[in-house]
């Protein structure tokens, strides 16, 4: 699964439309571009890629300040919604990709209904747990990894991932069924976008440029 397409969908979608320095200039706010694949190219062509897929509508606007071609806005089409919400559930639920997609779907899941997320979230216990059954059947953690040779610390490994997975999980189900953020139709949600112009505090030493895409 694509953790860059789930971010550049969520980033715009916060927005309502966007360009591309602003979702580039969100992600970093975000940190995405230490613990994903969110750097500069990589933003900029899922942008152009989504918008050829009818996932993101492209609207042209007045040329930038710096001359050269107009600078072009994203913004989510009804096919473009339907891939988010798809993204971003799924990435609550898998247990088994890589933890950027999750991270992604941590910072998107506001967009959801308190009950789904919970809900969501259970789904992922139950997958971790399914999948810390299917290892034991070789492995028995009480014994030890040494009771495989080395081979069985791949084991232990993957036991002590999913043991720590469901249980951070079941810490967030907890904060959230006890009231923790402000989920869809709660309310004035968290603004975890910068505003036009506002200085990005995680992109010291970058230089300013103007977004032509």
């Amino acid at each position: 699964m694509s953790a860059i397409r789930l971010l550049v969908l969520g980033a715009v979608r916060q927005h309502g439309r966007a360009h591309g320095y602003q979702v580039r200039n969100d992600l970093e706010y975000w940190g995405a571009h230490e613990w994903s694949n969110a750097k500069p190219g990589s933003i900029y062509h899922a942008l152009k890629q989504m918008a050829k897929q009818g996932l993101l509508h492209a609207h042209e606007i007045a040329p930038s300040t710096a001359g050269g071609p107009p600078r072009i806005e994203y913004e989510l089409t009804e096919s473009g919604a339907e891939e988010y919400f798809g993204l971003l559930r799924t990435s609550l639920t898998s247990y088994d990709q890589k933890m950027d997609y999750l991270s992604a779907g941590l910072g998107c899941i506001v967009d959801l209904g308190r009950e789904e997320a919970v809900a969501l979230l259970k789904e992922r216990v139950r997958g971790l747990e399914a999948w810390r059954s299917a290892v034991t059947e070789y492995y028995t953690p009480e014994e030890g990894p040494e009771s495989l040779g080395h081979i069985g610390e791949i084991m232990n490994l993957w036991v002590s991932s999913s043991d720590f997975g469901a249980e951070w999980t079941r810490g967030l189900i907890r904060r959230i069924e006890g009231g923790a953020y402000t989920f869809a139709g709660e309310g004035e949600p968290f603004v975890g976008v910068l505003a036009e112009g506002e200085k990005n505090p995680y992109a010291a030493g970058r230089p300013r440029e103007e977004d032509q895409t």
